[in-house]
C-alpha cells in the first residue's frame, strides 16, 4: 500500500520523515481485501530495507491519527479487520501482538521439557535392524562344530574321548549330569539379605548338631557366597568340635567386639573355617562362665552376621522355650526339625511342630524341612516310611540321612570322607532348603 502524500513531498524534498503521519485524516480502505464485512486474510510482502533508506527504528503515531483497518501479523500472514480505531489503541494492540509473537517464538524455541517423558531404549527400539551389544552372545557367535567342550565325566565316556584323540565327546554320564544339576540347585542365588535357618530338636542325641554341620558343609561347598553356622546352645555346644578346627574364640567374643567390627577381617579372627569354606562360631566352653548365652547376645551376633553372610544356620539347644530359641525364631526364614528313628524321638519332633503352630509360627511349620536322621547302625525298629508319611502331612519336605560310621565316631567331620549316600542326602537337604528360601522370597 502507498501512504498518502504529505505536504513535505510536494516540493520534491528528500528529507521527508518516513513513517510519520502528517495528517489525522483516515486512510482509504477501498482497496483492502475486505469482503462483505468479514475478516479476510491477504499475503503482504514487506520491502527489504537498504542502506539508502533513512528509516527510524521507532514509528511515531499522532494521537489523533486513525486507521480504517486494524492489522494483526502472525509470521507471514496478515489479518485485516474492517474497523477503525484510534492510533493509541492500534499501537497498544500492535505491542500486545508483538509480545504474543515473542512469547510464541520463545515457546517454539524452548519446548516444555516437563511434558517430555525420557525412556531408556535399546538400539533396536529406535531403528529397525539395529542391534545392541548384549545380543552378541557366545551361543549365537560360536560355531558348535569348533567349540571346545569340557572333558566328559564317566569312565568309559572319558576313555572313548581319549582314544579318539579328543575328537569324540559323548558328554557326561547320567550320574555326572545329576550331580551338576544338584550343584546348580544349591548354588542358586538368594535375594533379599541374609537368610536365617535354625535347626531345632527337643531331644538331645538325635543328631541336631550333626545335621547342622552337614547342611552347612553342603551349602558352603557348592555356593559362592558365605555361609556360617552359629552355636547358640545356651549351655555347652559341640558344633566347633565337628569341624576339627578352632579359632580359640566364641560367640561371647563377637558380642564384646560388635562395636569394633568394621569389615570381614574383624570376624575372620573370631570364626573357624573348614575345608568347605563353612565358618563356625563356637559357643562358650569355659565352665566358669556363670551367665548363659542369652537372647540379647544372639541378637547382637545375628546383627553382625547379617552384614557378612548370605546364609546363617543356628544350632539351637534342646530347650525350645528358652529365650535364645525365641530370638532365633524371630529372625527365622525357614526351619529344620531333626527327628530320630525311634518312637519317642519321632513323637517329640511332632510335638515340636505342634508347639510352633500354637505359638504363632504356623507359617514356619508349613515351610519347614524335617530330617529323619539315622544315628544308629543296623535296621531301624520303626518303619521309616510311616514316619515320613506322618511328617509329610505337616511340613514341606522330609529328607532322610543314612547312618555313617564317620559321623557316628563323634570326631571331626570331613565332607569328602563321608559315604556317597550321606553326601547325597546332605546335598539334597541343602538344595531343598535353598529352593524353599527362593520360593519365599518370590512370594
Amino acid at each position: 500500500m502507498t501512504p498518502p502524500a504529505t505536504s513535505g513531498s510536494e516540493n520534491g524534498s528528500d528529507d521527508v520523515d518516513l513513517g510519520v503521519l502528517e495528517t489525522t485524516g483516515g486512510i482509504d480502505t477501498t482497496r483492502i481485501g475486505i469482503v462483505d464485512g468479514v475478516t479476510a486474510q491477504v499475503d503482504v510482502t514487506l520491502p527489504t530495507a537498504t542502506d539508502e533508506d533513512d528509516l527510524d527504528d521507532d514509528v511515531v503515531l499522532d494521537d489523533d491519527a486513525t486507521f480504517a483497518a486494524d492489522a494483526v501479523v502472525d509470521a507471514d500472514l496478515v489479518t485485516v479487520t474492517e474497523t477503525a480505531a484510534p492510533a493509541s489503541a492500534t499501537a497498544a494492540a500492535a505491542a500486545s501482538a508483538g509480545s504474543a509473537l515473542d512469547v510464541e517464538a520463545h515457546e517454539r524455541l524452548r519446548p516444555r521439557t516437563s511434558e517430555i517423558t525420557l525412556q531408556s531404549r535399546r538400539l533396536g527400539d529406535f531403528e529397525a535392524g539395529r542391534e545392541s551389544s548384549d545380543l552378541l552372545t557366545a551361543d549365537r557367535l560360536l560355531d558348535p562344530a569348533h567349540a571346545v567342550r569340557p572333558e566328559p565325566e564317566g569312565a568309559w565316556r572319558h576313555l572313548v574321548y581319549t582314544l579318539s584323540g579328543r575328537r569324540l565327546n559323548l558328554g557326561d554320564s547320567k550320574r555326572a549330569r545329576a550331580r551338576k544339576e544338584l550343584d546348580r540347585r544349591i548354588a542358586a542365588p538368594l535375594h533379599g539379605g541374609a537368610k536365617f535357618v535354625p535347626v531345632l530338636s527337643r531331644k538331645g542325641g538325635v543328631g541336631k548338631t550333626t545335621v547342622t554341620t552337614l547342611l552347612g558343609m553342603a551349602l558352603a561347598d557348592a555356593r559362592e557366597d558365605r555361609v556360617i553356622a552359629v552355636d547358640a546352645n545356651p549351655d555347652r555346644g559341640t558344633l566347633a568340635d565337628r569341624i576339627g578346627r578352632t579359632s580359640g574364640k566364641t560367640v561371647r567374643d563377637l558380642v564384646r567386639a560388635q562395636a569394633d567390627v568394621r569389615g570381614f577381617n574383624d570376624i575372620s579372627d573370631i570364626v573357624a573355617r573348614d575345608h568347605t569354606r563353612l565358618d563356625i562360631l563356637a559357643s562358650d566352653t569355659d565352665p566358669h562362665v556363670s551367665e548363659a548365652f542369652s537372647d540379647d547376645d544372639y541378637r547382637s551376633v545375628a546383627e553382625v552376621a547379617a552384614h557378612f553372610y548370605s546364609v546363617v544356620l543356628t544350632d539351637t539347644g534342646t530347650g525350645i522355650v528358652h529365650s535364645v530359641t525365641g530370638a532365633t525364631l524371630e529372625r527365622a526364614d525357614d526351619i529344620v526339625v531333626v527327628a530320630g528313628l525311634s518312637v519317642d524321638e519321632a513323637r517329640l519332633a511332632s510335638e515340636t511342630l505342634t508347639w510352633l503352630e500354637t505359638n504363632g509360627f504356623a507359617d514356619l511349620v508349613r515351610r519347614a524341612v524335617v530330617v529323619l536322621n539315622t544315628a544308629r547302625p543296623g535296621a531301624a525298629l520303626v518303619r521309616a516310611e510311616e514316619l515320613e508319611a506322618h511328617f509329610a502331612s505337616r511340613v514341606r519336605t522330609v529328607v532322610r540321612v543314612p547312618y555313617d560310621p564317620h559321623i557316628a565316631s563323634g570326631s571331626a567331620i570331613t565332607f569328602r570322607d563321608l559315604q556317597p549316600e550321606t553326601r547325597e542326602a546332605a546335598r539334597q537337604l541343602a538344595a531343598t532348603l535353598v529352593e524353599g528360601l527362593r520360593q519365599q522370597a518370590a512370594a
